[in-house]
């Protein structure tokens, strides 16, 4: 599943290896409470990247599915060991296995599923 490798490599120690996973001309929309950050390249992605907070977070996915080119996932932000939100995040695959399309929600005030 490519969005937990993506989810893996941003939470690492090294989130520009993510950019690895992402097609050229790869389409996002990753939506936060403070706004919205969108972009129609890799290198578009680079800058949302560089421009993060450096923090201790990782994504605990507790729900995930794949229908065809498809995958989505369903889980838990985790920030220096608080829970901060939910997110719900969803991804085009290509025929080459990279991510072609990536739309993502985060929210502090509404959770899908219990928090295990």
């Amino acid at each position: 599943m490519v969005i937990r490798e993506y989810m893996a490599r941003m939470d690492g120690q090294d989130p520009d290896k993510a950019l690895e996973l992402l097609e050229p001309d790869f389409r996002f929309l990753i939506s936060l409470p403070a706004g919205q950050h969108t972009g129609t390249s890799r290198d578009d992605f680079s800058a949302y990247i560089a421009g993060r907070h450096a923090v201790d977070r990782r994504h605990e996915i507790v729900r995930y599915a794949v229908d065809g080119d498809v995958e989505t996932a369903y889980g838990f932000v985790v920030d220096q060991g608080v829970t901060t939100g939910a997110f719900l995040s969803a991804a085009l695959i290509s025929p080459a296995g990279l991510m072609a399309r990536y739309q993502s929600f985060f929210t502090p005030d509404f959770d899908l599923v219990d928090r295990p």
